[in-house]
């Protein structure tokens, strides 16, 4: 058996124009949908006092809100694939609002979570349908639109520190209700790209059939090793990831005895950087290949997450800035390159890639918070700092180009 793969549409025909407005606008929703997520890991401080947590605790937060976005995002998405939803991102930010609203009155752990698990399910609703609508309106150039949709929601988790520092640490639990309001505008938002995604739906349905596309086959045996390896990368990116965002604070402070607000500042320094390597990483990937780019972000990264553990606080400060962009420019490259790998199945490589992302950095969160309770925090950053060295499996991944092409 064989797939064919999408290779012939990195650059757009004279008929096909890049949505920008359309992009610009789910970039914009991206932002405040992962800004609001990011208050959670932004207030483990918070919540660590307040309930009298554990690392284990706080890194089960985290598990309770990627493993219910990781489990259903794919499921959303091979649903959206055969049934598309234009309004489903309304409601998806919908669940995300009561989450929020329930996290700002929470009196117990166990309602903590539960509000956790509600903004997960609105970031599974979320993601797929998103990633769908930023792909209609590329206008062929894949990897620019995922970059700028993914810009938004990094930029969005930068400023979730930032946020938290200056508004829910100084006035407390109740304050992160305030944030109700950027729901309440991205709902907005959505419900206007939801209008598009619907007439746009309808044009590429006249137009279906009209001309044909060129394709690279592929047997399936070697989809699905490629599959496999970009899977193992989202692996060794994503736990990694996770010991920065959910306990680089921590480290600091600890370390090098910052406050809560100079150690958040630093956390939002490495979340700006990962959104600059974002940016970067999706464009490249179209004019010099996705794989190249894919290689030097992971396997790149491994010589400045080996030194992170072992530096003082300015070249902690420094590391952690090149750590965020290079680490950052691959997801966009690999998730396009896994849409190429399976074509016609947008939603579902969306939603197992944006998933297995998510519920990569929830394991990570709850494995590394167990492994600190055990040992130390500086020990999980020993620990971690190897895990860039998996990247060495991108060269395995075929170069599409070299595929023959039919016209389908």
């Amino acid at each position: 058996m064989q797939t064919a793969t999408e290779v012939g549409h990195s650059a757009p025909t004279p008929k096909e124009v890049t949505g920008f407005r359309v992009l610009g606008a789910i970039s914009v929703a991206h932002f405040l949908n992962d800004m609001i997520q990011s208050l959670i890991l932004s207030i483990y401080p918070l919540l660590k006092g307040n309930f009298h947590l554990s690392f284990a605790q706080i890194g089960l937060i985290t598990l309770t809100y990627q493993m219910t976005a990781s489990i259903l995002q794919p499921v959303v998405g091979m649903y959206t694939d055969k049934h598309p939803k234009p309004y489903s991102l309304a409601l998806g930010m919908g669940f995300t609002l009561v989450g929020l609203l329930l996290l700002s009155v929470a009196s117990h752990y166990g309602i903590v979570l539960f509000a956790a698990a509600l903004v997960g399910t609105g970031s599974s609703i979320f993601h797929p349908e998103s990633s769908r609508v930023a792909r209609m309106a590329s206008g062929g150039r894949h990897g620019l639109a995922q970059s700028i949709f993914q810009v938004g929601g990094n930029a969005g988790s930068a400023m979730g520190p930032l946020l938290a520092a200056w508004i829910i640490i100084p006035h407390g639990q109740t304050s992160i209700a305030w944030f109700s309001v950027a729901a309440l505008l991205a709902i907005v938002i959505l419900w206007q790209i939801g209008n598009w995604y619907k007439r746009r739906r309808s044009e590429m349905s006249t137009k279906a059939g009209k001309s044909g596309h060129s394709h690279a086959v592929l047997p399936r045996r070697q989809v699905m090793f490629s599959i496999g390896i970009l899977l193992l990368l989202i692996f060794s990116k994503y736990f990694y990831m996770a010991s920065l965002s959910s306990y680089f604070t921590f480290y600091l402070i600890s370390k090098f005895h910052l406050s809560i607000q100079d150690a958040q500042f630093q956390l939002f320094m490495f979340l700006f950087a990962v959104a600059v390597g974002t940016v970067l990483g999706g464009p490249i990937g179209d004019k010099v290949g996705r794989k190249w780019v894919i290689w030097a972000s992971i396997l790149g990264v491994a010589p400045f997450t080996l030194m992170l553990p072992y530096a003082n606080l300015f070249w902690t400060g420094v590391l952690s800035v090149v750590i965020g962009i290079i680490l950052a420019s691959a997801f966009s490259a690999i998730l396009v390159f896994a849409q190429e790998l399976v074509p016609g199945k947008v939603g579902t490589i969306s939603g197992l890639f944006f998933g297995f992302a998510f519920g990569m950095g929830g394991i990570g969160a709850a494995a590394l918070g167990k492994l600190a309770d055990m040992t130390d925090i500086y020990f999980v950053y020993q620990v971690c700092s190897f895990l860039p060295l998996l990247g060495l499996a991108a060269a395995f991944l075929p170069r599409l180009e070299k595929y023959p092409h039919q016209t389908s």
